[in-house]
């Protein structure tokens, strides 16, 4: 048994883990709660925090085809040719965090101290420049290394 990340059909993330559970399968679709506002209303709602990525707890040479059967799974992710095995300890550490924090998002171009980055917007813009550090000290941020991705998660002051 391990963790593997399977890609999905847009917007369907939460439909395909709740038709995983419905088969006994052991799977994760992790959520952030986000604040939205309509125009006549705000309303907490529970979005995936990775977009068409649901995670699964299987044994890949026996239930590796009943997974690839449920409607809206497009396949597993690979990585060198193999279908990528997500650690025990990142979906431990994805689900303490998101326990943790509300407003979590998920980025998958992380930007490092070093880094070089080109100016959007702005009397600079085309120029390029290096990211020397942060100011913003209202984030938590979580990197989790076998998906590419870090977590930010934005903390109120008030």
């Amino acid at each position: 048994m391990a963790w593997y990340a399977l890609y999905t059909k847009s917007r369907v993330e939460k439909k395909v883990a709740l038709r995983l559970k419905e088969q006994g399968i052991t799977c994760y679709c992790p959520v952030s709660k986000k604040r939205k506002q309509w125009s006549d209303r705000k309303k907490w709602v529970e979005e995936p925090l990775f977009k068409s990525y649901v995670f699964v707890d299987i044994d890949l040479a026996s239930q590796s085809s009943q997974v690839r059967q449920v409607n809206g799974v497009v396949n597993f992710v690979y990585w060198l040719h193999k279908p990528a095995v997500v650690q025990d300890s990142e979906i431990t550490a994805i689900q303490n965090f998101l326990s943790e924090h509300s407003d979590v998002e998920a980025i998958d171009n992380v930007i490092k101290i070093g880094d070089f980055v080109t100016l959007d917007t702005g009397a600079l813009a085309g120029q390029k420049a290096e990211v020397l550090g942060f100011k913003n000290k209202h984030e938590v941020r979580l990197r989790i290394e076998s998906l590419g991705f870090e977590l930010v998660a934005y903390i109120n002051q008030s």
